[in-house]
């Protein structure tokens, strides 16, 4: 059992949950941070995660593997190849979303927050740059927060859970900006949907672009580019 002031933190290794995760730390919350393996094609982020996890400060790190290949339907699980140069302001859902993943994934974290006694989670969905993913929206985040008080046996007995999205209104360019205020190294991170051989970025596909652009937007150097 932990204490109240703890929160879940859904730490995938990249940019958004780094911040998001720092953010929940500059509001006095202790982190448990979770990862899922949830069968990407490239598992460097979770390496990331991991260092992420160690610069937070995170009381816990637990890693949990859900193999959501096995239902197909996504390029990130191998269903397809990884776009590359797409627009990024096409409307069109891209093959780069997995079919209930935030879904799936904040299941684990309310889980997992019950268990340790902790009300608040946080995420690092983003509804402004982001590839058009439904689950990235403030309301589904708000329906997920009804469902987790109707779902639990704390939500039953008047124990309101959280579901903190504290970047769900900002540009890249400003998450970055938020980031670097609170000391982060973006060095630690990892984006790319489909690095290299020698785990190096592409560039190419939605993520890296979308990175590329927050740090251009920001007017800093990406540390990822530099080294």
């Amino acid at each position: 059992m932990t204490n109240a002031k703890s929160a879940v933190l859904l730490l995938s290794g990249g940019l958004d949950s780094y911040t998001a995760g720092a953010i929940a730390r500059a509001q006095g919350f202790s982190i448990c941070a979770l990862t899922v393996r949830y069968g990407q094609v490239h598992a460097r982020e979770v390496d990331a995660a991991r260092r992420v996890a160690r610069a937070l400060g995170a009381d816990e790190h637990l890693e949990l593997s859900v193999d959501l290949s096995a239902l197909g339907g996504s390029a990130l699980t191998g269903g397809s190849a990884i776009p590359k140069d797409r627009r990024l302001d096409d409307d069109e859902i891209p093959p780069t979303y997995v079919p209930a993943r935030n879904t799936v994934f904040l299941s684990l974290a309310l889980a997992w927050a019950e268990a340790l006694g902790a009300r608040d989670l946080f995420i690092g969905v983003n509804a402004l740059d982001y590839s058009g993913y439904p689950d990235c929206r403030p309301e589904y985040i708000d329906a997920f927060t009804q469902l987790a008080d109707l779902a639990t046996k704390a939500g039953v007995e008047g124990e309101s859970f959280r579901v903190h999205a504290p970047l769900i209104t900002l540009s890249k360019a400003e998450i970055i900006r938020k980031g670097l205020i609170l000391g982060l190294d973006y060095g630690l991170t990892h984006s790319c949907y489909d690095p290299d051989s020698d785990e190096r970025p592409c560039g190419r596909c939605d993520s890296c672009r979308l990175r590329a652009r927050g740090f251009a937007d920001a007017g800093v150097a990406d540390p990822l580019m530099t080294t």
